[in-house]
């Protein structure tokens, strides 16, 4: 991850919930990076050094895992992510 302070969210040319992740942040109007490990098998293992997994979409703020899209959509209809990003200043209160 290049900037810890932001949104970063790991993905594949070919995952459909790597889209919707995507989306979702759009929706919200938070501002992301993504890092795509389709044919980079070094991004790959830095992925698995950090969360342990390989599946993608892993989405970050700052240096916390929040796991992939669904564990973010939950936390969503849970009230939790907004919070956290507004913490992280990338959303206002």
């Amino acid at each position: 991850m290049s900037d810890n302070s932001g949104v970063t969210v790991y993905v594949t040319s070919y995952c459909a919930y790597c889209e919707m992740a995507k989306r979702h942040l759009r929706k919200l109007g938070v501002h992301y990076e993504t890092i795509d490990v389709t044919r980079d098998a070094q991004k790959r293992m830095e992925l698995v050094q950090k969360t342990g997994m390989r599946t993608v979409p892993q989405i970050f703020i700052g240096d916390t895992s929040i796991g992939g899209y669904t564990d973010m959509a939950k936390l969503d209809r849970d009230g939790e992510l907004k919070p956290m990003l507004v913490a992280a200043g990338l959303m206002p209160a």
